[in-house]
């Protein structure tokens, strides 16, 4: 045979043109339908489930009043760890049931129907009215009540979890004014007046070790996540610590573009900026060290750090704010005085 000769198959292995139309599987009968016992024992798991995720939704919802919202990292854990479970438990339970509902109790019929347009005459319209009550009966639903209920129980306390906490958090003070002054401008008693011509004297200190940054450990290029040295002993720490975060950077003196007003608010190229960016206030801790940039992960806005961190991409409309800092009598970096203008998004300086 000729490597140019095709092959040809044979008449009867050709694919025909047309398929006949198999039709619907002949229906098949499941337990459920057949036994009035297996029925009830399917609902009555049905039931067992939804109450599970009912149960877990309320477990949840006590979690949240019952530990406490403190400065112990630990109960914030457990708190989110149980709102976390209970309102997963929650909804993979309604799913579950849900699922096992339809596939052993619903009508499991397949019907045919010819499209047409889409405005039927009234008695195919009567007809399709009478099909899905028929549908509505045959899922059973009517007659099963208990059923019903547990589905309507389930459903209800599945989102509170989520609600419950939203709720509770709408409290409290909304205060503009809250975030035109962070604890970097407390003085504490242990350190009043040990830096010269005076100031806060707040040592910056590592976050989340608290330990003091001594100016000698911070080489050229090396950033630092800072909290104020103490501030784990807060009252309020996660509400206080969220203004007060700064980043720590150590340029070169000779890179930097300060104007003479704030000549004195950075020592020997270390300057710290607040990390809560200026858009929408997410974290702004990405730093680029050829460049000099700060990115936002959010949504991307950048700051240069050589140029008194001012905006060079993005939707941030102003540059982060500047720490004020210096050195006390032992070496440690301390903060000069608080930030000189409100930390965070741009709105809230539309209150004065």
């Amino acid at each position: 045979m000729s490597t140019e000769q095709q092959h040809v198959a044979p008449p009867e292995a050709q694919s025909p043109e047309l398929f006949e139309n198999p039709g619907i599987e002949e229906h098949r009968e499941r337990l459920a339908d057949t036994d009035p016992r297996e029925a009830k024992r399917v609902e009555r798991l049905i039931v067992l489930i939804l109450t599970i995720s009912a149960l877990a939704s309320i477990g949840a919802i006590v979690a949240y009043a019952v530990i406490p919202l403190d400065s112990t990292l630990g109960n914030l854990r457990y708190s989110t760890l149980f709102l976390g479970l209970g309102l997963g438990i929650g909804m993979l339970g309604i799913g579950i049931a849900a699922i096992h509902w339809a596939k052993t109790l619903m009508s499991n019929v397949e019907y045919v129907e010819e499209r047409h347009l889409q405005r039927s005459d009234d008695e195919t319209r009567t007809v399709a009215a009478d099909m899905m009550k028929h549908g509505v009966e045959d899922s059973g639903i009517g007659r099963r009540p208990v059923l019903k209920g547990a589905v309507v129980g389930a459903a209800a306390l599945a989102p509170l979890p989520i609600l419950v906490p939203l709720i509770g958090n709408l409290g409290g003070s909304w205060d503009i004014s809250a975030f035109r002054h962070t604890v970097w401008g407390e003085t504490p008693e242990e350190f009043s007046g040990n830096i010269p011509g005076g100031g806060t004297g707040r040592r910056l200190a590592l976050d989340p070790s608290d330990e003091p940054i001594m100016a000698s450990d911070v080489t050229i290029g090396s950033v630092f996540h800072v909290i104020p040295h103490g501030l784990t002993e807060h009252e309020h720490y996660f509400e206080e610590k969220a203004k007060a975060v700064v980043i720590l950077v150590r340029l070169d003196p000779d890179e930097l573009q300060e104007p003479q007003e704030k000549a004195d608010w950075s020592y020997e190229g270390i300057v710290a900026y607040s990390k809560i960016c200026t858009h929408v206030g997410c974290p702004v801790a990405l730093y680029e060290q050829q460049t000099h940039h700060l990115l936002c992960p959010c949504h991307q806005s950048t700051f240069d750090i050589a140029d008194q961190a001012r905006v060079v991409f993005g939707p941030a409309d102003r540059p982060l704010p500047q720490l004020p800092i210096t050195v006390d009598q032992e070496g440690y970096l301390v903060a000069r005085s608080d930030f000189h203008e409100p930390i965070g998004p741009s709105y809230w300086e539309r209150e004065k």
